[in-house]
């Protein structure tokens, strides 16, 4: 009787450490989601014209963020971002190819990003909206 007891008390013990582990993890995963994860356009402004730009941002299972940029108006997509770094509510970006990087603050509501992109000696401001949700 008592080694049934001891077995069941064991039981309860291992499941319930599992619901607490779920629990934690589930919660770790959610706080550690950033807020620059999406689809973000907008339209740089120069020489009298304008290009719409579009960045994809991911975050990878360990955390680092990554993402590619699209030119639709000039038919390029796919455009590897090397480096991608938000620290609330500031984002920063590189794209080696093409010589450019932007330096962007988050607003409140997570809406909507204002900066600066800079390329070939340039620095234009750049303001992203968050496309769809």
């Amino acid at each position: 009787m008592k080694k049934h007891r001891a077995l069941r008390v064991g039981f309860l013990a291992v499941l319930v450490t599992m619901i607490a582990s779920t629990l934690v993890l589930g919660a770790t995963t959610t706080a550690c989601m950033s807020a620059a994860i999406g689809d973000w356009e907008g339209k740089i402004d120069a020489r009298g014209g304008s290009l719409r730009v579009i960045v994809h941002i991911l975050q990878a299972t360990d955390g680092k963020l990554t993402g590619s940029l699209d030119s639709p108006d000039q038919d390029a997509t796919g455009i590897a971002i090397d480096l991608v770094s938000y620290k609330e509510p500031d984002l920063h970006f590189a794209i080696g190819s093409i010589r450019s990087s932007f330096d962007g603050t988050m607003n409140h509501d997570n809406s909507e990003i204002s900066g600066e992109w800079k390329q070939s000696g340039l620095s234009l401001p750049l303001v992203f909206k968050r496309r769809g949700k």
